[in-house]
């Protein structure tokens, strides 16, 4: 399980897909779920994410749909690319693509029981197949990596101008930088999450700017082994980003941020991304 503390933004802007097709963040998700009537499935969200995950990790591109169903639930898809970077030798260990699926359930509505402090409450599951990376490369074997995520979610707009949201979640998981670097050779419990603020800009425009933290499980599968002999400690992910939504009607809001994945994780073995650019866009129809 993994818990996670993030301060966001309003009801209104977390129609937003992350990096793996989830209503949150940029990387975390929330409670919240993408909008469905009562009785069907909502009108699909599409977004594309690019990060230049540096020398090592390459080019990561992501492709994501998700619809809300029943007001309750989201289901989604995405596909990861990857252009392979130019590391000599350790570049191919992370030049796979992967497929991401993931489904989220509302358990508690926000306000329940007409309170102003009741959180929305959801819990869902990402699941990544086909990942072969890192000791999956030379062994030539695909392998899953599961989330299980419990996330409570509650929206602050007592505070005029300034809309802020709290949230809350637990993470089992056995993947290691979200795939990214394959497995970690156990189930972990993980902490994640994020703190932002909107301001209103121009032409009816608003900017959310931000953070998140996403705790990593430390090892890595097989790492040491017969092809990474030295250990491996993978540090807390971190990022830092600005959302713009483009006007109060418009189905189009924009990421742009900075992670840092990781640097030198063992003696030998540097993944060489400490401060990667991000940008994505997600559309609403």
């Amino acid at each position: 399980m993994v818990g996670g503390l993030v301060f966001v933004l309003t009801t209104a802007c977390t129609a937003q897909l992350n990096w793996e097709g989830q209503t949150g963040g940029l990387l975390t998700p929330f409670a919240y779920t993408s909008a469905s009537s009562a009785h069907g499935f909502g009108h699909p969200e599409v977004a594309f994410h690019y990060m230049n995950a540096g020398p090592v990790l390459g080019n990561e591109f992501q492709a994501s749909i998700t619809v809300g169903f029943l007001k309750v639930g989201e289901i989604g898809f995405t596909r990861s690319f990857n252009a392979q970077g130019s590391a000599t030798g350790l570049s191919p260990d992370f030049a796979n693509g992967f497929n991401i699926s993931h489904i989220k359930f509302r358990l508690v509505p926000e306000n329940a029981h007409r309170t102003k402090f009741v959180p929305a409450i959801a819990a869902g599951a990402v699941v990544r197949t086909q990942v072969r990376r890192v000791t999956e490369v030379p062994e030539r074997e695909n392998t899953t990596c599961t989330d299980f995520d419990l996330i409570a979610t509650k929206t602050i707009d007592e505070l005029r101008g300034l809309p802020i949201v709290l949230n809350l979640g637990v993470k089992l998981t056995n993947a290691s930088l979200m795939g990214i670097a394959a497995n970690s050779p156990n189930w972990a419990v993980r902490a994640f999450g994020a703190a932002a603020f909107e301001v209103k800009g121009p032409k009816h425009s608003k900017l959310q700017l931000g953070m998140e933290f996403a705790q990593q499980p430390r090892q890595l599968k097989e790492v040491p082994g017969p092809f990474f002999p030295t250990t491996a400690t993978i540090p807390t992910t971190l990022a830092y980003f600005a959302r713009v939504r483009t006007g109060s009607d418009s189905p189009v809001n924009l990421d742009f941020g900075v992670a840092q994945l990781a640097g030198k994780v063992g003696p030998v073995l540097d993944l060489q991304a400490r401060h990667q650019f991000i940008m994505g866009v997600s559309y609403r129809f």
